[in-house]
């Protein structure tokens, strides 16, 4: 169905895609897999029109084509779901699945009818989310379901998705696969950018790898295995290492019949009751959309409870400013890394500094001391492994991956006994996702307490000491991991009480 042929991009200083080759049949669900800056996106970025190849070719369905916008895609029935996503937060789920849609009947779409389709394919995937929310209220979650939607509605033949699992649920996910094997077995062909093994061996027919810009391997889905990928990508062996068990300490945060609203007026935290220890990590599983950017706000400074008290280390700081919490020790690494996590216009070196501009060495009297900024970023960034030519250099030159590891190091400079992380390894590729556990095991190893909240069951069952599930905004059951049953977490993200 897709033939692409020595495809080569390259952008200043750095050559993205070095002659790949790259096939995809009708009727199959194929992985592409890469380390971040690995060059799996800019291809698909060609075939979806947003790049124009410095060589190459692309054939679709046999005939020579040439795709120079997303337009051009769209009309050969290719359709993108991005890791970034593109909508426009001020209109409904309807209005941003209608944008670029044509009128049946001129001069106006009809926005009933798309609402309506809206409500049919969200019901029928499970991809919750009603027509008429408006994109700024949604979760990111349940942005992505958005995003998802917006291709279904348009039934291409050709879809590619970009980390299309990163914010859903083993269930959720589940039911995503079992969408897309429906897509091949009816001929049409989906393209799976993903950083997760078991899932492209769970979902995949074929695999393509691509390392530092360049093709390294094809593979049949069942005549490999997670191992031989892994190597693959990275070049070598890679393990995720264990999570040696250790005492808890003293309890470091308390969360006490919180109630908080969301942005749609309505409770989004419902009688929250948590407690975390020192030297603890504490996976917080559940739905998105179910009060965790909620609880991150309200831990974070920067959204106010209605009832209910949040203590650290004994202190109440209940509705305490963002200065407060990081003066109570709390640390917080948000989901949202580029909009809330980090200033993206600002240089590498200031953001890094970002939360301590005001102290020794870094200013003097008001005054910011430029070279002693630049050491310590540069020293940060050996350590953390921040791939950049110079720290001077605005943060949204990083990738991914590299933006995590800045938002990570800005936020453990500073020490912080409580560390509240949310998906912290979204959309990381497999060595990215390995340095980010290596971190936050040893903060635990330092005796800090760790919120971890995620949508990745496996990621939580990794780290974790122990599992709260969130249902509605309140904690519906509690386990610790040793005793763990995936059957049983999922029951209870679903809202089935312990």
């Amino acid at each position: 169905m897709v033939e692409m042929k020595g495809m080569t991009k390259r952008f200043p200083g750095v050559l993205a895609n070095d002659h790949v080759d790259f096939e995809l049949a009708a009727g199959e669900v194929h992985a592409v897999l890469g380390e971040n800056g690995a060059g799996k996106t800019t291809l698909m970025n060609m075939l979806y029109g947003i790049y124009s190849a410095d060589e190459g070719e692309i054939k679709v369905r046999g005939e020579p084509v040439r795709i120079s916008s997303p337009k051009d895609a769209i009309s050969l029935g290719i359709a993108m779901v991005h890791q970034q996503f593109e909508l426009v937060n001020t209109l409904t789920v309807s209005e941003n699945v209608a944008l670029g849609l044509k009128a049946k009947r001129e001069p106006l779409l009809d926005l009933k009818t798309v609402a309506e389709r809206v409500a049919e394919l969200s019901k029928r995937y499970g991809l919750k989310v009603s027509p008429e929310s408006i994109i700024q209220q949604l979760s990111v979650g349940e942005r992505q379901r958005v995003e998802i939607i917006k291709a279904l509605y348009r039934e291409a033949g050709i879809l590619i998705l970009d980390e299309p699992t990163s914010v859903l649920n083993p269930e959720e996910a589940e039911e995503l696969f079992t969408l897309l094997r429906s897509m091949a077995k009816e001929g049409r062909s989906v393209v799976v950018i993903t950083h997760k093994l078991p899932e492209v061996m769970e979902v995949s027919d074929r695999v393509t790898v691509l390392r530092k810009g360049k093709l390294v391997g094809r593979f049949a889905t069942n005549e490999t295995n997670p191992s031989e990928l892994a190597i693959a990508m990275v070049g070598h062996d890679i393990s995720a290492g264990a999570n040696p068990a250790q005492a808890a300490g003293n309890v470091l945060l308390e969360l006490r019949d919180v109630h908080a609203l969301n942005d749609k007026g309505s409770m989004g935290l419902k009688g929250l009751f948590l407690s975390l220890s020192g030297g603890e990590v504490l996976g917080i599983a559940g739905v998105a959309g179910n009060g965790q950017s909620e609880l991150v706000e309200v831990l974070t400074g920067i959204r106010k409870t209605e009832r209910g008290s949040i203590l650290v280390r004994g202190a109440d700081v209940t509705n305490g400013t963002p200065n407060d919490m990081m003066a109570a020790g709390i640390g917080v690494v948000p989901e949202d890394r580029r909009g809330a996590g980090l200033i993206m216009e600002f240089s590498i070196a200031d953001n890094l500094v970002l939360e301590k501009r005001g102290q020794k060495p870094f200013s003097d009297r008001g005054l910011l001391k430029d070279a002693e900024i630049r050491a310590y970023a540069e020293a940060i960034a050996k350590e953390y492994s921040i791939v950049t030519p110079d720290v001077s250099l605005p943060t949204y030159t990083l990738s991914g991956g590299n933006l995590q590891r800045l938002l990570l190091a800005k936020v453990l400079s500073r020490n912080p006994a409580v560390l509240v992380v949310a998906q912290p390894t979204a959309g990381l590729d497999v060595g990215a996702t390995q340095f980010i556990w290596e971190r936050l095991r040893s903060q635990r190893g330092k005796g800090a307490g760790i919120l971890l909240i995620s949508s990745d069951l496996n990621e939580i069952l990794a780290l974790s000491d122990r599992i709260a599930c969130i249902y509605d905004g309140s904690v519906v059951g509690t386990m610790g991991c040793a005793d763990a049953d995936v059957k049983k977490i999922g029951l209870m993200m679903g809202g089935v009480k312990a």
